[in-house]
């Protein structure tokens, strides 16, 4: 039985690290063969995953068939509303009781992250750890949990807001702001500097993909 779970368990992570780096974009048609040959599992598990995939609705029906899901204006919005609330508690928890070490690994984090600027891809997976490593300093299993989901519904924007001209190196500033507020126990100012950073970064999404919409 803890085999069975395990696998199960692996072929999930796998499909959902493969939409979250990109491998699987919106609208893509996700097929069990396909995945099982891939990835080298059963067929099996790869239905238990994409059945649980489907639940969380980061998958959709196409008839008979899954498919990667998209977010409308409506659920981005949505989405960011929520996501800037939790993390912004993340981040106040972060200030309350993240240790001295949790503080300096997310400075160092920081310095790494400005030799990546330019590279949008590189920094979207730091972006990721960054953000992770507030949650975890909250020391709240609950929040973290939660922030978990809405981090696998952002898997679903396929461009990443990095990639935007000149958002490399505001995010370095926020962050760095984020991490500050923390390391002086500011509980009021680490919160407000998250939110503010999420509210930059669906700003900047907004007009990615209003670029991308054709004029009518």
């Amino acid at each position: 039985m803890t085999d069975v779970r395990a696998s199960q368990s692996d072929a999930y992570s796998l499909i959902l690290e493969a939409i979250d780096v990109g491998i699987y974009k919106p609208g893509d048609r996700l097929v069990e063969s396909e995945l099982a040959e891939r990835f080298g599992v059963s067929r099996t598990p790869i239905r238990e995953a994409l059945q649980r995939l489907e639940t969380q609705s980061l998958l959709v029906r196409d008839g008979r068939s899954l498919i990667v899901a998209s977010l409308d204006h409506n659920q981005l919005a949505e989405l960011y509303v929520v996501r800037a609330e939790l993390e912004g508690l993340a981040a106040r928890l972060a200030a309350r009781h993240a240790t001295d070490e949790e503080v300096r690994v997310l400075r160092d984090m920081v310095e790494a992250d400005r030799k990546l600027i330019g590279e949008p891809e590189a920094m979207s997976r730091a972006n990721r750890r960054f953000h992770k490593q507030i949650h975890l300093a909250s020391h709240n299993r609950y929040l973290v949990q939660q922030l978990d989901l809405v981090h696998r519904s952002m898997a679903l924007l396929a461009v990443t807001s990095l990639a935007a001209e000149g958002r490399g190196d505001a995010t370095v500033a926020e962050h760095s702001e984020i991490v500050e507020a923390i390391a002086a126990r500011n509980g009021d100012a680490a919160y407000e500097a998250l939110r503010t950073h999420i509210s930059k970064a669906f700003e900047t999404r907004l007009k990615i993909d209003a670029g991308e919409r054709p004029l009518r």
